[in-house]
């Protein structure tokens, strides 16, 4: 693959219960890197929607900045969303976890209802009008049903039925998938993998994000 890919991978946070899923981002990373892609990690600059202990699950009273968390995946090398451009880009990749459903849009809380940070939703159309590619990973999707759902774009969350209901009644089509593969829609340049949606390891997560991963580049 050529080296010349320039990849946005947008974070939201860090922690899978109110930021980015920290095994996904990091296999999205390792997976680019290893193909010799150009990395630009982004997220917005705004409070997360939820701040959770990640040791009792519980939610508790403080404020995290969305990209100063993930600033700790990116090892500091962390842009604001608002810089990210389509232009300057040959694909983009949003990792799951709770914060992209929350933080990045609010599919998490609303479903169909909901709407996605403005700065990530002209981005997501500005990716999709110049025919470059979009990778969303666990439940990543919502965001872009939300984004681009008059595009009617075909996604996929796993199989859970009532995730799936809310992904089409945003105007996506949603299509099952095992963890370890991936969903291609050729015609809107958009592929999307379970992750941890489905689960149960880190091995399986791998695969997955791994065929997602190549399938974007292969569209870049």
């Amino acid at each position: 693959m050529s080296a010349s890919k320039r990849v946005g991978v947008v974070l939201s946070g860090c922690g899978f219960k109110d930021g980015a899923e920290i095994h996904e981002s990091v296999l999205t990373l390792l997976a680019l890197d290893r193909a010799r892609s150009e990395i630009l990690c982004f997220a917005p600059d705004l409070d997360q929607a939820l701040v959770v202990d990640h040791a009792t699950g519980d939610q508790v009273a403080e404020s995290r900045n969305v990209r100063v968390e993930a600033a700790r995946i990116a090892r500091g090398e962390i842009r604001d969303l608002k810089e990210a451009r389509a232009a300057a880009l040959d694909a983009l990749v949003l990792p799951g976890g709770f914060g992209a459903a929350l933080t990045l849009c609010d599919f998490g809380s609303k479903g169909a209802d909901g709407s996605v940070n403005e700065d990530l939703a002209a981005l997501l159309r500005a990716m999709h009008d110049a025919k470059k590619p979009i990778g969303a990973i666990c439940i990543a999707p919502g965001a872009v049903a939300l984004a681009l759902g008059d595009r009617k774009p075909t996604l996929t969350i796993g199989n859970d039925p009532g995730t799936a209901q809310a992904i089409e009644a945003c105007g996506a089509v949603h299509r099952d998938c095992l963890v370890d593969d991936c969903v291609v829609d050729a015609e809107n340049r958009i592929a999307s993998t379970p992750a941890y949606m489905l689960g149960p390891s880190i091995a399986h997560v791998a695969a997955g994000i791994d065929r997602c991963v190549a399938e974007v580049l292969a569209m870049a």
